[in-house]
């Protein structure tokens, strides 16, 4: 007669249990230093370019921060394989310790963005590593937990990163704010070191796709000067040469052994590669009022910075509790959200669009609407996809679900930023020329929306 075994829970309590309580906080330490580490620039730049006389580099910290961040996440999966998880994770916290140093102790503006590439490779480690741990440490029915866990830490991230780069440019010392990370980054390499030994250990014979890595290099940092570039014809040239790599990248990729990507994730009647796309495009189309709602709102509403931000953040909570409230789906629900996710943010951008130009209340509401549809969607989107990888691609499939959200960032940014520079705001930020983008940018990102529908439904075709 066999003998019975206990029901298995899907319980915060069972969640917690054992040794997944400590290894979750530390996932979570990981989220908050790489996320707030990424967006403390936004309010501490202005002193920094006044400081170190890099005006004219501004935007640059933001663009190498980026290109490094796609490039971890990129290798991430790889190098988990084989060094370990507690090697690699180890390793990506002193990288980002050191990046986080070297900006510290700048003095040019040089030296200082330097660090900040250094940061943007070691905050893309950990946060690729993290994505590891979650499908190494924990079963299928904790997965849209976890991930909505993780999605508060880095809404918490959103609000508290700005205010504590604030806090520091106000006080005049915005060098403390690098070395409070590195000591940040530092506790995550001991606990790393202790929580993740003996688990994920090296595989023999795993290597680094460096062929695909050098195409992705090229190709991301074409696409993020792109959106730097003032002539029209930098602009298309340097997009053409981030096709051109991105297709090369694609082709060598399905016919090569060691690949960057799994299996199917090149192609979109592949479910794995319908959702990658999903995920990509629900974030592209969310990159327009990350990156034009404040400013636009400063120009026309005369909002300080810090109130401006606040749009962000009604974005960031609304994601939170949405994919909190469907944490706890089964897999019928699960292709349901996922569904009515991306159509809400569909709805969220269209709303957008239209009432920019309004009083702040309604440009409240288009910010809530689209968190809701991120929230509804993404945390589902990861536990679908990790359970349609087949076992041999897990490890690089899941440092691949932040790869591919931070190219669709990249794309996003890029449709945005020439959609705005179209409307005069190259030419600086004014009343009538934040009018003029207010409508254009998020028109322009709509045929990302879009796209993230009709991925949406492949994705989810089948009822696994």
């Amino acid at each position: 007669m066999p003998v019975p075994t206990a029901p298995q829970s899907d319980t915060w309590r069972d969640l917690c249990s054992g040794r997944r309580g400590p290894r979750l906080l530390l996932i979570w330490l990981g989220i908050w230093v790489g996320a707030a580490e990424s967006l403390v620039t936004a309010t501490i730049m202005p002193t920094v370019a006044r400081q170190l006389g890099g005006y004219a580099y501004f935007s640059w910290a933001v663009a190498l921060f980026m290109i490094g961040t796609i490039l971890a996440v990129a290798s991430a999966g790889r190098l988990a394989e084989r060094y370990g998880l507690a090697r690699a994770s180890a390793g990506a916290g002193l990288v980002l310790a050191t990046g986080c140093a070297v900006s510290a102790l700048a003095p040019d503006i040089f030296t200082f963005l330097a660090g900040r590439w250094v940061q943007g490779v070691g905050g893309g480690w950990i946060s690729g590593f993290a994505m590891v741990a979650v499908s190494r440490f924990f079963p299928e029915r904790h997965l849209a937990r976890v991930f909505a866990s993780a999605t508060a830490i880095w809404a918490l991230a959103t609000v508290l990163g700005p205010l504590l780069g604030g806090v520091f440019a106000g006080s005049g010392s915005w060098r403390g704010v690098f070395w409070l990370f590195s000591a940040q980054a530092l506790l995550f390499v001991l606990a790393a070191l202790l929580l993740f030994r003996g688990a994920a250990p090296a595989e023999r014979g795993a290597r680094v796709p460096w062929p695909q890595l050098g195409l992705l290099a090229v190709g991301v940092a074409a696409l993020v000067l792109a959106s730097l570039a003032e002539h029209w014809l930098w602009v298309l040239g340097l997009l053409l040469l981030s096709i051109g790599m991105l297709v090369w990248l694609r082709w060598r990729d399905q016919r090569g052994e060691n690949r960057l990507l799994p299996a199917g994730a090149w192609q979109l009647r592949h479910t794995v590669g319908a959702g990658y796309a999903a995920m990509a495009a629900v974030t592209a189309a969310s990159m327009a009022l990350l990156i034009y709602g404040p400013p636009i709102l400063q120009a026309l509403q005369g909002l300080s910075p810090l109130r401006a931000g606040y749009v962000v953040a009604v974005q960031a909570m609304a994601w939170t509790l949405a994919a909190l409230a469907v944490s706890g789906a089964d897999r019928k629900g699960e292709r349901r959200w996922i569904r009515i996710g991306a159509l809400t943010v569909l709805l969220g951008v269209l709303l957008l669009a239209a009432v920019m130009t309004s009083p702040v209340l309604w440009v409240l509401m288009g910010a809530a609407i689209c968190g809701l549809g991120l929230g509804w969607g993404s945390s589902l989107m990861n536990r679908r996809l990790l359970r349609a990888l087949a076992e041999g691609d897990r490890t690089i499939g899941s440092s691949a679900l932040i790869a591919v959200r931070q190219v669709g960032g990249a794309v996003g940014a890029v449709l945005a930023g020439l959609a705005a520079n179209l409307a005069g705001v190259a030419e600086g930020l004014s009343p009538e020329s934040a009018e003029r983008a207010a409508p254009v940018v998020f028109m322009a990102v709509l045929p990302m929306a879009l796209l993230a529908v009709w991925c949406a439904w492949r994705f989810t075709r089948s009822a696994d």
